[in-house]
């Protein structure tokens, strides 16, 4: 493919299928070839490292104007599957480990907790070096 060729439907392991920029109207640009990879900016802005034996569509996406669309009600987006986020603190003591307090009040715990009473603080968990990080060469914004 030359430089700067739009493409979608991208594979980032040879064989697995594609799985980046697959969304309506989702475009990727090929914008440099150096040995056996080939690097790619990404809708959302970052910039890639690929095999270049993956494959690829090229072209954009289809269904353009999707985002331009109105939902109209609360109810259209709850058939697409997305429901309201409530948070915990605003909960009862018996729905959640935050809930519970008189006004705007705090955690009264000393880390936040899921629902379950897991731990969920980034720091806890850790953040380990991944296998793909070393092909980002730009993050997303």
């Amino acid at each position: 493919m030359p430089l700067g060729t739009a493409i979608h439907n991208i594979e980032i392991t040879c064989g697995k299928g594609g799985q980046l920029a697959r969304v309506a109207s989702a475009v990727a640009k090929l914008i440099a070839k150096e040995g056996k990879s080939a690097t790619l900016r990404l809708p959302s802005g970052e910039v890639r490292l690929v095999s270049q034996n993956c494959l690829a569509t090229v072209g954009q996406v289809g269904n353009v104007g999707v985002n331009q669309k109105s939902l109209g009600r609360a109810g259209s987006k709850c058939w697409l599957g997305k429901h309201p986020v409530v948070r915990g603190v605003v909960m009862n003591p018996v729905d959640h480990p935050h809930g519970g307090g008189e006004g705007e009040a705090p955690i009264s715990r000393k880390k936040p907790t899921t629902p379950w009473v897991i731990l969920r603080l980034e720091e806890e968990l850790g953040k380990g070096k991944k296998y793909n990080d070393s092909f980002i060469l730009r993050r997303r914004k």
